[in-house]
């Protein structure tokens, strides 16, 4: 589990990404298909067609980071793009939150896959 500031800024790219991007691949696409400044503090998170992976790139002031998360049954619960064709959707760090936990965003309920000991 992350935990994360209320005044953080979170960006996901609606559509698909190649995951086997690293650092150079994921700061390209938030300059051309985000077209948003990697460096302004917020974070940027792309997953794969089938929505079993996450990865979340981050400047923290002094370098990247760069965060990844592989499902290993079940996908995540990816918000649809909105209807003004925006390349990334905002959300704030509780929704965010929800949605890596296994939550759905749209009813409220846990994914199937989500299990805690």
């Amino acid at each position: 589990m992350l935990s994360l500031s209320g005044s953080l800024k979170i960006y996901l790219a609606v559509d698909p990404f190649d995951m086997r991007a690293g650092f150079n691949g994921l700061h390209a696409a938030v300059q051309t298909k985000l077209r948003m400044d990697c460096r302004s503090g917020a974070l940027f998170c792309f997953t794969n067609k089938r929505r079993s992976r996450l990865k979340i790139l981050y400047w923290d002031g002094t370098g990247l980071w760069v965060l990844a998360k592989r499902l290993e049954k079940g996908t995540f619960a990816w918000p649809a793009a909105t209807g003004d064709g925006a390349p990334s959707l905002g959300l704030d760090p509780a929704a965010f939150a929800m949605l890596t936990d296994g939550i759905d965003l749209r009813d409220g309920c846990r994914r199937p896959w989500y299990q805690r000991e």
